[in-house]
């Protein structure tokens, strides 16, 4: 799958979702499939001196949102996408840069949410991220995300 350009999609993320922003989120790599976000330490450490959970959560959600609103986007889908459930499990401290990869689910699951999408106009699909640091996964998300069209 071709990669996108992530100039836009990092803008799109800061301007419309301002936590990504403060959190200085950057958009690794991005395709229809796939996306990897970044950030840093420093605007996300705690007391530990580690990242804050709440920032690790954030990124690792942040990650599978973005990956199904550019994929609804290219296929001409105009939702409001929000997360409606959550878990996320936290394995190691993180003491660096860290960042979060969601894949599209299956394509089954993928085909079964749009046509649900176009049928009724809401649908809901669950995904995962992982997050990494220093080339180790340090913690997982899965979620349930809802779409309404627009």
């Amino acid at each position: 799958m071709s990669q996108l350009d992530t100039g836009p999609i990092e803008a799109y993320l800061h301007e419309h979702i301002p936590l990504s922003k403060a959190m200085g989120v950057g958009v690794r790599s991005a395709t229809r499939d796939r996306v990897v976000l970044s950030a840093p330490l420093e605007p996300n450490i705690n007391h530990r001196g580690t990242v804050f959970g709440g920032s690790a959560g954030a990124l690792a959600i942040l990650a599978a949102w973005t990956l199904l609103h550019l994929r609804l986007t290219s296929e001409g889908h105009h939702v409001h996408l929000v997360v409606q459930r959550q878990a996320m499990s936290y394995e190691k401290p993180i003491r660096g840069c860290f960042h979060a990869t969601s894949v599209l689910p299956s394509s089954n699951a993928w085909s079964r949410f749009t046509t649900t999408l176009r049928r009724r106009r809401r649908a809901r699909i669950r995904t995962t991220s992982s997050l990494e640091s220093d080339g180790q996964t340090v913690g997982r998300f899965e979620g349930e995300f809802v779409a309404v069209s627009q």
